[in-house]
Order: C-alpha cells, then sequence, then structure tokens
C-alpha cells in the first residue's frame, strides 16, 4: 500500500517537533495528514511516500512473534505520534542481505529491543528506497501519553547501535492528534 505523510498547514495531526537529527531537516509545518493508497495528496509544504511491504530482516520466529505482540494503528487512547524519516548510506546499501541482518540483529538487537516496547508502541513501517524517494524509510509510531517516556528510551537506544552509524539523513517529528 502506498502511503503519503503531508505536511502543511491542516490534518489530524498537530506536528509539535520537527527536527534534524542528521542531515538536512524537512520545511516547518503545523500539521501532518497521511493518505493511504494511490490518490496524490494536494498542498502542503512536503510529501513523504513509502509503501508497506512484507518484514525484512526477520526470521520466521521474529515475524510471528512481531505478529502477535503489535498492535493495531489508530487506537483511541494512542494520541501521540513520531514520524521519523531515515536514509541510510551507499555503504549500508552495497553491504550483502546478511551482512546487513547481523548489523541489523545480531549486534544491534533492532528487533529485540523494539519487542520490548510491544504492545504499548504501535509500529509500521514505509519502504521508499525503490520508489526514488528522498528517505529510505519512514517509521510511524503510534503511543499513549503515558507511553511517551518509553518511545523515547526506545527511540534513544536505537540510535546508539553500530546500525545507526549507517544513518546519513534522519529526521524526527513529534506529533498529538488533534481531529
Amino acid at each position: 500500500m502506498l502511503v503519503t505523510f503531508v505536511g502543511g498547514d491542516d490534518g489530524p495531526w498537530h506536528i509539535e517537533r520537527n527536527e534534524p537529527v542528521r542531515g538536512e531537516g524537512l520545511s516547518p509545518a503545523s500539521r501532518l495528514r497521511v493518505f493511504e493508497g494511490t490518490a496524490p495528496p494536494v498542498g502542503g509544504r512536503w510529501a513523504l511516500r513509502g509503501v508497506t511491504s512484507n518484514e525484512r530482516y526477520v526470521t520466521a520466529v521474529e515475524q510471528m512473534e512481531l505478529g502477535r505482540r503489535s498492535p493495531g494503528l489508530g487506537r483511541t487512547g494512542a494520541t501521540m505520534a513520531a514520524l521519523i524519516p531515515i536514509r541510510k548510506s551507499d555503504a549500508w546499501w552495497m553491504l550483502p542481505q546478511d551482512e546487513r541482518r547481523a548489523i541489523f540483529e545480531d549486534r544491534s538487537h533492532h528487533i529485540a529491543t523494539g519487542l520490548r516496547y510491544l504492545p504499548a508502541v504501535a509500529r509500521r513501517l514505509h519502504h521508499g528506497r525503490d520508489l526514488d524517494e528522498l528517505f529510505d524509510f519512514l517509521t510511524w509510531f503510534e503511543f499513549a501519553p503515558s507511553d511517551s517516556s518509553g518511545f523515547e528510551e526506545l527511540v534513544a537506544m536505537q540510535r546508539e547501535t553500530e546500525e545507526w552509524s549507517f544513518v546519513e539523513r534522519e529526521v524526527d517529528l513529534r506529533l498529538v492528534r488533534s481531529d
């Protein structure tokens, strides 16, 4: 499924923070709208596109555990969100698949770390690299205000890993739903 995140002046998500972590940031915007499907969005200061796809870098056991413990998006109490677009370096993409998996999970423990925060934090990953977008990944998270400190802990832990040494551009957007 194609998903487009549009930053502008309207939408149900109020953008509280829009900060570059590495590399260039995004233009200021006060609201975010999420479009699912092929209808092209109109307006906005920027649009980020990605597609949902199969889980990558996971074993069968990890995939089953993620499926069992992952909540759906749009839960009533999950009024906070984060959109974290990421682009990895050419060095990352030049590595063979097995070496990326080794860095991703065996050494950086990306999946194992994320599992500790489920089901409090719902997540959905969108792939933009094959669409020739600015970002390889658009990571979307939703959580309740009471789980915000846990989410901050999760993000901080991920950014300290070997995997994150391959990130050349990252923007951190934090949002609050206010329909």
